[in-house]
């Protein structure tokens, strides 16, 4: 085990100590050092103490740095709903909750981390920490995504999202009324100007890169609408900013709707706080079908993802809806 001792300077008087040590110890996240302090990892003036402590000038701090974290991907013994496979790829169903590749926050538990448990050979063009990842679904989507054997089918993959030859077909349920039946939002979007984990639309900045999506609507239900939505590009949170954009984010979306679960009283307008059960808990976003051309027999190949047990109680409650 490594230690650091280090003496607080007269500039942090009055900082957490988890804020402290985030800024004293390069290369560790702010949540990789909070979990250190709290596996009792630190101590002030020889007293252990909680990440929210408030530190002042001359104590004395020792802490014990977290191991780093490795760059290889570490298999992990994680059930896949696998929809198809043979010897060049695997188009596998996607929980919603769980993280395609290991970043800051998400070491374990990922897609990758299920696939190289599962699979004795991966595409290793994205590098060691994306194995066989050709495209990606953020953590809270669920649905179809389709993963490389062989580096030769991943540069084949990859070429046919660049050229947008690949056809995707989402799933959403909007927390608002769409009116038009269908409709082609075409704006740019680009970093948002000061939240950095949001995108937005932006209009000729540095970002900036045009992004298009066609929706229709399936049903409408009082306030509510599920769609079918097609994005023809492939930008980050593409369909999230852009249903944001035309008054109907996705329902239960943390980052564009501003709430991050959906009860059956918000659904019906009865909400009673000691009665009231939660049906979601994340974006109600699918990736329902993806149509690729496969690159070794040259067929079109179509593959579709059920809707998830979460989606399907939304649906069940807003059709009771009058």
């Amino acid at each position: 085990m490594v230690y650091r001792d280090i003496v607080v300077p007269e500039s942090a008087t009055g900082q957490r100590i988890d804020y402290f040590l985030t800024q004293a110890c390069d290369g560790f996240s702010r949540t990789q050092i909070t979990q250190a302090i709290q596996a009792e990892g630190a101590t002030l003036d020889g007293r252990t103490v909680r990440p929210s402590v408030k530190i002042q000038a001359n104590q004395r701090i020792r802490f014990r740095v977290p191991e780093p974290v490795s760059d290889d991907t570490v298999p992990e013994n994680i059930s896949l709903d696998v929809l198809y496979e043979d010897d060049g790829l695997v188009v596998v169903n996607k929980p919603p909750g769980m993280v395609v590749h290991p970043a800051r926050g998400n070491w374990t538990g990922t897609l990758t981390s299920a696939l190289a448990f599962r699979f004795q050979s991966l595409s290793d063009v994205g590098g060691p920490t994306r194995p066989g990842i050709v495209h990606r679904l953020d953590r809270d989507t669920s649905g179809v995504i389709v993963v490389a054997k062989t580096n030769s089918i991943h540069v084949h993959l990859s070429e046919q999202f660049a050229n947008r030859e690949v056809e995707k077909e989402y799933f959403a349920i909007t927390a608002a009324r769409i009116d038009r039946d269908r409709d082609i939002i075409d704006v740019p979007i680009g970093r948002h100007p000061y939240q950095r984990d949001k995108m937005a639309i932006r209009e000729n900045h540095a970002t900036s890169k045009a992004a298009s999506t066609f929706y229709e609507v399936i049903s409408r239900h009082g306030r509510f609408t599920q769609v079918r939505v097609r994005p023809k590009t492939g930008r980050t949170h593409q369909i999230r900013v852009h249903l944001s954009h035309i008054g109907a984010p996705i329902l239960c979306d943390r980052l564009y709707a501003g709430h991050a679960e959906v009860s059956l009283g918000m659904l019906t307008g009865t909400r009673d706080a000691a009665k009231d059960t939660v049906l979601l808990e994340r974006q109600a976003l699918h990736a329902r079908k993806l149509t690729f051309r496969h690159p070794q027999s040259g067929q079109m190949m179509t593959f579709e993802a059920p809707l998830p047990a979460d989606l399907m109680r939304v649906i069940e409650r807003l059709e009771q809806l009058p």
